[in-house]
C-alpha cells in the first residue's frame, strides 16, 4: 500500500451489509473506485474531504460527526482527505 493510499477495515460483512473503517492521515486517498453497492457515509470526527471526479472536476466537502450521507451505487470517484489531521468515517454498503 502507498503512502499516500488511505487504510481501509472490514467490520462486518455478511449477505445483507459490509460496513468499512476508512482512515486517512492528512493528504492520504482511496484511490480511484466505483461503488457496485448503495452505501452510507458516516463521519467519525471533523474533516473536510476533496472529491476527483471522472470529468476531471474536483469537490469539496465539509465532514461532521453523526451527520451520515447516502449514495447509489454506480459513484465513481477518489477520495482525500483535505484536512491538516487524521479523518476517518463509517461507510455502510448494501447488498441486495
Amino acid at each position: 500500500m502507498s503512502e499516500k493510499s488511505a487504510t481501509s477495515t472490514v467490520l462486518i460483512d455478511n449477505d445483507q451489509c459490509r460496513l468499512t473503517l476508512w482512515s486517512f492521515e492528512a493528504g492520504q486517498e482511496t484511490g480511484w473506485h466505483t461503488h457496485g453497492m448503495d452505501y452510507v457515509v458516516m463521519p467519525k470526527v471533523v474533516g473536510k474531504v476533496r472529491l476527483q471526479h471522472p470529468d476531471g472536476t474536483e469537490t469539496t466537502a465539509d465532514m461532521l460527526p453523526d451527520t451520515p450521507y447516502y449514495r447509489s451505487a454506480g459513484v465513481n470517484h477518489n477520495v482525500i482527505n483535505a484536512s491538516d489531521a487524521p479523518f476517518s468515517f463509517l461507510e455502510m454498503e448494501f447488498k441486495a
